[in-house]
């Protein structure tokens, strides 16, 4: 488990020492910019052209030569090494968005599209994942019976030997007890490479899908556009989010420790997701809502799987 920490430690520095950044555009006293109209905290270093007027305007006046920079249809992730994590994640994934957006006319389906795509790519790992989960459901009797059986001993000796009985019940089931961090692994640079694609590609934070302006945060589209489809934005990001984790909660209660523990946990998830999803542009809510009901969906699948195999 301590090495297992110590290699991602490792890898996520690693990553994080070769990377590019996305990078805040600030005025002349280092204030953060943002678009009145929208909210959206504007990006310094975006990776093709504006066309809305406003946009450029404000750009122009803080000197960023954007009559450089290729049209967003144009745009290939070739040009301009930025490091590991932009050049290999963050570009290709704009580019993506944008060739899909560009054939279909709709940068928010483009979205969906491309978190489809690479949810299915990912499939295998997510989906051992959840099969793990369905393994603990079955060894749940056998963990529980040993629970009660070292419920009021609390000698290290007795601990020692808990674990050393838990332990067997997972190898006997194939169960990692890890495993269930690993989801969160995957979803958590997914959702930064998606964050820094939208924030760079005006092409993408301009548009609009279903009436959602993508580039506005739901702040600013509820209190001071007063489109309460933003609402409904929120209450799918939370909903979803909520039967995501609802899973893991229910799966996770057998392993010593660790119920109410995660329930915590997932509970300051939903809070800490539900507050930041009012300052973060329409367009990674889109993308968020997306991935939530591929792994609620993916997670049905695993529990019939299940079922037919009993």
């Amino acid at each position: 488990m301590k090495k297992q920490t110590k290699k991602f430690i490792i890898i996520l520095l690693c990553i994080l020492t070769l990377t590019g950044c996305t990078k805040t555009l600030k005025d002349s006293e280092k204030n953060v910019i943002t678009n009145p109209k929208t909210g959206q905290s504007l990006t310094e270093n975006i990776i093709c052209k504006p066309t809305d007027k406003n946009i450029i305007k404000i750009y122009k006046e803080n000197n960023i030569k954007i009559s450089k920079l290729p049209t967003c249809e144009k745009f290939t992730p070739l040009n301009n090494y930025e490091g590991l994590w932009t050049s290999l994640f963050v570009k290709p994934l704009a580019w993506l968005i944008i060739k899909i957006g560009t054939q279909i006319k709709n940068y928010g389906f483009s979205i969906i599209i491309t978190c489809l795509i690479i949810r299915l790519i990912l499939m295998p790992i997510t989906k051992k994942t959840a099969m793990q989960s369905e393994n603990m459901k079955i060894a749940q009797p056998e963990i529980e019976k040993i629970q009660k059986k070292y419920k009021n001993k609390d000698t290290k000796e007795a601990q020692t030997m808990q674990a050393q009985e838990l332990m067997q019940v997972y190898q006997k089931y194939k169960i990692n007890p890890v495993s269930g961090c690993l989801l969160a692994f995957i979803q958590l640079p997914l959702l930064l490479a998606f964050l820094e694609a939208i924030n760079r590609t005006p092409a993408i934070f301009e548009d609009y899908f279903l009436t959602l302006q993508m580039g506005t945060t739901p702040m600013v589209g509820i209190f001071t556009n007063h489109n309460y489809l933003y609402i409904l934005l929120i209450l799918l990001i939370l909903a979803t989010t909520y039967f995501s984790f609802r899973k893991t909660l229910k799966d996770q209660s057998g392993v010593a420790g660790q119920a109410s523990q995660m329930k915590y946990t997932i509970y300051f998830m939903l809070v800490f997701i539900l507050i930041a999803s009012f300052s973060l542009p329409a367009a990674i809510g889109i993308y968020w809502v997306t991935s939530s009901l591929f792994t609620i969906f993916q997670n049905k699948m695993v529990e019939k799987i299940k079922k037919k195999e009993k």
